[in-house]
């Protein structure tokens, strides 16, 4: 069987409203969760042995290791089929930056399942893919569907969000990582928020959505800001672009985003980010494309 390919898209947490560390050491949240058209690139061909390889412009920031979170998610899903540890060849082309607030790892184990899924005829349903998924972290469920949700409890509680339009979007990396861990121990350190569900909006049309989010927030933005000043800038730049209807750090950063009000705007302004950044990562995308 020649090998398959699927993209793993980036992952953009359109709010991110964090309550305060449980006794498990998890933090309960709220996120609107919409997936962009751009990504990793994730490919599967059946082999003899589980080995990895990575390329790509950003394969020097990532490990092929053991640690590597498609290998985890793989030997978790050979444990679940029965088969033992699948002999999988697997090739990543790393597209998405590192440590960025994108759920890049999460989305490539994500992709990676569903192909060894196809690629070994793996007799294995929906739920034991997900419990695979979720090896990886509390996102693996929502990187593994790749669908615009409502993510809660520690992310793992979701509920499909179809009502969401098409986002014209920049996405803007200055080229800095901004680790996930500091950044909870430094929002732990300050002011703690809740993990509140606002009520949807109203309105579902892009100008509707695009007014509801304004009222929301990333509550890891500021002791992401804390910890890596860029990320600061990087808002500042995206919010001088002509057009731009909302400007938001996702995740735990360092990735902040642009909303727009068309595709053209949104291309225009990724042009002259680009331009103006060169050492930056940059790119016009569509986010919740149904």
């Amino acid at each position: 069987m020649p090998a398959l390919t699927a993209l793993a898209p980036a992952k953009i947490n359109l709010f991110l409203h964090v309550g305060a560390v449980d006794a498990d050491g998890y933090h309960p949240l709220t996120s609107l969760v919409a997936f962009a058209d751009v990504g990793d690139r994730v490919s599967a061909e059946p082999s003899d042995r589980l080995s990895l390889s990575v390329a790509g412009p950003f394969a020097g920031g990532l490990s092929g290791g053991d640690d590597n979170l498609i290998l985890r998610a793989l030997r978790r899903l050979g444990q679940a089929a029965g088969t033992g540890e699948p002999g999988l060849r697997v090739a990543l082309d790393k597209q998405l930056p590192v440590a960025a607030g994108l759920g890049g790892g999460s989305s490539d184990a994500g992709a990676a399942l569903k192909l060894a899924r196809e690629v070994l005829s793996l007799d294995i349903d929906d739920a034991d893919l997900e419990a695979a998924a979720g090896v990886v972290g509390a996102d693996g469920p929502m990187c593994l569907w790749m669908r615009t949700a409502w993510a809660e409890g520690r992310g793992e509680r979701l509920t499909d969000e179809p009502r969401l339009p098409t986002l014209p979007a920049v996405l803007f990396n200055p080229g800095l990582p901004s680790p996930t861990g500091a950044v909870y121990r430094a929002y732990d350190a300050g002011p703690v928020a809740a993990a509140d569900r606002p009520a949807p909006p109203a309105d579902w049309s892009l100008g509707g959505v695009l007014d509801w989010l304004s009222v929301q927030r990333n509550d890891l933005e500021a002791p992401a800001l804390a910890l890596t000043p860029a990320i600061g800038d990087a808002l500042a730049a995206v919010a001088a672009t002509p057009e731009v209807a909302l400007t938001r750090m996702s995740g735990s950063g360092a990735t902040v985003f642009g909303l727009y009000p068309t595709h053209e705007a949104a291309e225009a302004a990724a042009r002259t980010l680009a331009s103006a950044h060169p050492a930056a990562w940059v790119r016009s995308t569509q986010l919740a494309v149904q």
